[in-house]
């Protein structure tokens, strides 16, 4: 998968190159799918939601420059996959899930392949974390209509967001960089398809 999926499509950080080649992505997806692990696409994890492609996972995190001892907010547990390739990369990760059977999921397999560094909890991703703030990364793995505001609020002065935007099938996957004096710059990636994020309320 690394070889074949992710060097030739520009993922070069050798630190997340190595968090996907150690990180056991097959543990995190039911057993019913469990064949099409490795494949080059997303796959269903249950209440309707997907694991994203291997390479939006390793592109959305080389693209976050994640450092040893971050502070990393993910918006999305789904089976706790995008949250253990943050903690291999030595972020300490607060991981939302709006959905209860997903934050079972992710807690039952980020406990069974012993990841650490990673607290999910229940709760509307519109909102963020306030209490764990500020953060120095912020990961969606799932696509606003547009950037929630409180997000942008919990983003430290210099820190990076992530995150997929727009209606279903016209979503693009942005990089939001916060300056030191609270300024925001946006850059565009490319297209996404992402499951929508659930509405607020």
């Amino acid at each position: 998968m690394v070889a074949n999926q992710l060097v030739p499509r520009g993922i070069t950080d050798p630190a997340v190159l190595d968090a996907v080649a150690t990180v056991e992505r097959h543990r995190f997806i039911p057993a019913s799918n469990r064949d099409l692990s490795y494949r080059d696409g997303p796959v269903a994890i249950g209440s309707g939601q997907t694991i994203s492609q291997p390479y939006l996972v390793a592109l959305m995190s080389q693209t976050l420059l994640v450092k040893s001892g971050m502070n990393v907010l993910e918006i999305g547990s789904g089976s706790g996959y995008q949250a253990a390739i943050l903690a291999a990369l030595g972020a300490d990760v607060c991981s939302i899930e709006i959905r209860p059977p997903l934050v079972e999921l992710s807690r039952q397999n980020l406990a069974e392949t012993q990841t650490r560094s990673v607290t999910v909890e229940m709760a509307d991703g519109h909102h963020g974390w306030p209490r764990r703030a500020p953060f120095d990364r912020v990961i969606v793995t799932a696509a606003p209509e547009t950037i929630p505001s409180d997000l942008l609020d919990q983003l430290r002065p210099g820190g990076r967001m992530v995150i997929p935007v727009g209606p279903r099938h016209r979503q693009r996957l942005l990089l939001v960089e916060k300056a030191l004096d609270g300024k925001t710059r946006t850059t565009d990636l490319l297209d996404v398809l992402f499951v929508p994020m659930t509405p607020k309320g």
